[in-house]
């Protein structure tokens, strides 16, 4: 192939480095320890110092270490072997933390699990998982309840959400809300389920740590399914230790050493992107901890309990997804709100559009990069600079340790100049160990040590990357490759325009053509010609959608990733059925 070079780690460039923020080194040390050690470094660092905000109540380092310590040992006292899988169905709460380091310090693997998942889903992420252990939240034991019969499931652990609320409001959530809300459904009293409080108050609170290295795995956290079932990437604490610091290097410039200590440099986070989606396990839970830092942790992203938070307690990051900028960018009372003290966020999960990140700066005063990453990859594996040379609509560079380049799309064998477009390929100490138990959908993503990600891409002379899209969502239109980022992008220009997405459908004339779904502002208009002309002067005559639809809202999973495929799929549909 013209202007291909062979792949070698040897020869591979890396301009990259020459981008970085003045405090990011290119390569880091990292200690070999399980991730759960972080903590109980923390612990005997910052004693005194908040781990997590919680509506309010606050626990300290010391605390949290404690009723982590205290979770591990009742496990291992109900037979919990290392290496036995322990699935976590919980939102954002302290209960999700302590369950997962738990699980790590008494040698098990974490499985993360979605409270948005169906009854199929959990299904079959807890027989494919092997999982005999539930820690379930109180609402949702009785979708836990239904499907336990069809899995191996032996030990159901419940906790209630109000159970780290400060007292009045845990008094004013049981008579008000506890029940209407589905928090107090009929827990069935038998051997195998008990209460998660009921165990941390039994349980000893100085039982070591199970004997763990760095090379076993620690977390099953399961991709999205686009291609079919969910598989479960097998993280090690090697490759979560090697993430975590990756991405602390990146985000958080060391504080002088005069500053070092228990009463030094706190940070805040604010922990609004969900814990069982791998970008928030790392960019913020994993990350706080293994700096001492303090996390603000919310179950849900609500864009009011969002702004009145950050104006309560102050965060100075905010790691995100567009659409959380969006959803604040476009509520109508956002100058009511003090949310100045934001310095830094991180975008990921899906693109960022550059009116988006504009609008949210303008806003806020804080600085949002766009980054990216992967399940596979633990996930961060690009970023761009946090106050150097930001290039919007990209990427970014590869973090420290992170090699990158475009390869082929038709063998994937060849690294292509700076500007050719092709496959993202990635290698690092955060690359996972492979999919629980499929050796060939293993062989088909690792190949020679690298991760190929499936993305289509291009890297620029600077080493910035550019992600166009998905090489599955890629749409062939009358011969011409159409990438929907290349679509969606000059629709967020439009002044009425809050999100969109494209999408390729067949066509009998072109192979396939284009068709949007348009969410427009509260209080504005517009016609499906409008926002065909509207394209038309902003992109190529290929690329222009010839079918426009308005919705209320968009298909997305919890972390705001829109779902193109689920729109495909209902369009397909609608043409299979009698009568379309």
């Amino acid at each position: 192939m013209a202007g291909t070079v062979a792949a070698t780690n040897q020869d591979l460039d890396r301009p990259w480095f020459a981008y970085y923020d003045q405090w990011v080194p290119t390569r880091l040390e990292y200690p070999d320890i399980p991730l759960h050690r972080f903590l109980s470094t923390s612990a005997q660092k910052y004693p005194n110092r908040t781990a997590i905000i919680f509506y309010g109540r606050r626990l300290t380092y010391r605390t949290l270490d404690e009723s982590v310590t205290r979770f591990a040992a009742a496990l291992a006292a109900r037979g919990l072997a290392k290496g036995d899988r322990v699935s976590l169905l919980l939102p954002n709460c302290p209960q999700m933390v302590i369950a997962y380091y738990g699980t790590l310090r008494a040698g098990g693997l974490a499985v993360s699990t979605s409270p948005l998942y169906s009854t199929r889903e959990l299904e079959h992420q807890l027989n494919d998982s092997g999982a005999e252990t539930i820690v379930v939240l109180s609402k949702l034991y009785p979708l836990v309840k239904e499907v336990a019969p069809k899995t191996g499931l032996k030990r159901i652990i419940v906790t209630n959400i109000k159970e780290f609320f400060p007292p009045i409001l845990r008094l004013l959530f049981t008579l008000l809300k506890e029940k209407q809300q589905g928090h107090r459904p009929a827990v069935e009293r038998r051997p195998g389920t008990e209460w998660l409080s009921e165990m941390l108050t039994s349980a000893p609170a100085n039982t070591p740590a199970t004997s763990v290295g760095p090379d076993d795995p620690a977390l099953l956290q399961y991709t999205g399914g686009t291609t079919g079932l969910a598989k479960g990437a097998v993280l090690t604490h090697r490759n979560l230790v090697a993430n975590t610091l990756q991405t602390a290097a990146w985000l958080v410039k060391p504080a002088p050493s005069s500053v070092e200590g228990e009463h030094g440099r706190n940070e805040v986070f604010l922990g609004a992107i969900p814990f069982f989606h791998i970008y928030g396990m790392t960019v913020v839970m994993n990350l706080c901890i293994s700096l001492g830092h303090t996390m603000v942790l919310l179950p849900q992203f609500k864009v009011q309990e969002v702004l009145e938070t950050i104006a309560k307690y102050r965060p100075t990051f905010f790691p995100g997804v567009p659409t959380m900028y969006v959803a604040i960018n476009n509520y109508p009372e956002v100058g009511r709100y003090a949310l100045r003290s934001i310095k830094a966020c991180l975008s990921g999960a899906a693109p960022l559009p550059v009116e988006v990140a504009d609008r949210f700066e303008t806003l806020t005063g804080a600085r949002l990069v766009e980054g990216y990453g992967l399940t596979e990859a633990s996930p961060v594996t690009h970023a761009n600079p946090l106050f150097g040379a930001r290039k919007v609509g990209t990427i970014g560079l590869p973090l420290p340790d992170t090699d990158a380049r475009i390869v082929d799309l038709e063998t994937g064998e060849h690294t292509l100049p700076p500007k050719e477009i092709g496959e993202v390929a990635v290698k690092g100490p955060q690359v996972m160990a492979g999919y629980w138990n499929q050796p060939s959908e293993t062989a088909m993503v690792l190949r020679d040590g690298w991760l190929y990600t499936g993305d289509i891409g291009y890297m620029d002379e600077q080493g910035y990357f550019t992600i166009i899209d998905r090489k599955k969502e890629m749409i062939i239109a009358g011969g011409f490759n159409v990438y929907p980022r290349e679509v969606e992008e000059p629709l967020y220009e439009h002044p009425g325009v809050k999100e969109a997405v494209a999408v390729g459908l067949p066509d009998p004339y072109r192979g396939e053509t284009v068709k949007v779904y348009v969410v427009l502002k509260e209080g504005e208009r517009a016609t499906e010609q409008e926002i065909i002309d509207f394209c038309k002067q902003r992109m190529a005559k290929h690329k222009v959608p010839t079918l426009v639809e308005f919705r209320r809202e968009l298909p997305k999973t919890l972390v705001g990733k829109l779902l193109r495929r689920t729109l495909r799929e209902e369009e397909m549909a609608k043409q299979k059925s009698p009568g379309a």
